[in-house]
């Protein structure tokens, strides 16, 4: 799963450069974004997880429909050490997109549907369980010279539900967090 994700992500940038024709005056018609992330997840009673922190990257291509509205796709993983067991977040999200240019702002929101993998590993013993994830926010790009811009900002608000599974003989009953948030920062190219 995780080779063919990488794989349509590939195909998905390679193919932006047929979007970058000169449409006289238009809205760009697609961006890709990449830069650093922090995810904070609230406490879970459930699982006994306490609030933590988790650094990583997120990556993102958006298709615009015209000057206010696209499409975007989100691509994430995070990672931390809680208590000597390596664990990791990755998410896969898209979703609509609202935006409006304000000279050389362009302030965004979006809602992100999609999925989550959550891993765990120590001595050699290696757990992941798939879930499904709702993302909700926006944030401020500013443009910086021709195609390029920096996201100066990014916020969501992260849901996440995972169902029961069984792991190594341990029952993990299904649990939920809504506590969570996620700010990102970097790169934009336009197209």
């Amino acid at each position: 799963m995780k080779k063919f994700l990488v794989s349509f992500a590939m195909l998905g940038l390679l193919s932006l450069p047929l979007f970058a024709q000169d449409h006289g005056g238009a809205a760009d018609k697609a961006e890709v974004f990449g830069g650093y992330q922090y995810l904070h997840l609230g406490s879970n009673s459930t699982i006994g997880l306490d609030s933590q922190g988790f650094n990583g990257w997120d990556t993102s291509a958006q298709y615009n429909f015209n000057h206010f509205m696209g499409v975007q796709g989100d691509f994430s993983g995070t990672y931390a050490t809680i208590s000597g067991v390596s664990t990791h977040v990755y998410t896969y999200a898209g979703g609509p997109v609202v935006f409006a240019n304000v000279g050389r702002i362009k302030p965004f929101a979006h809602v992100l549907f999609g999925g989550t993998k959550l891993g765990e590993s120590e001595s050699g013993v290696s757990a992941s369980w798939n879930g499904y994830t709702l993302m909700f926010g926006g944030g401020v790009d500013a443009q910086v010279k021709g195609p390029l811009a920096i996201r100066l900002a990014q916020v969501d608000w992260l849901y996440y539900h995972f169902g029961a599974k069984t792991i190594q003989s341990i029952s993990v009953p299904s649990f939920s967090g809504s506590n969570n948030v996620r700010i990102v920062s970097g790169l934009v190219v336009r197209f």
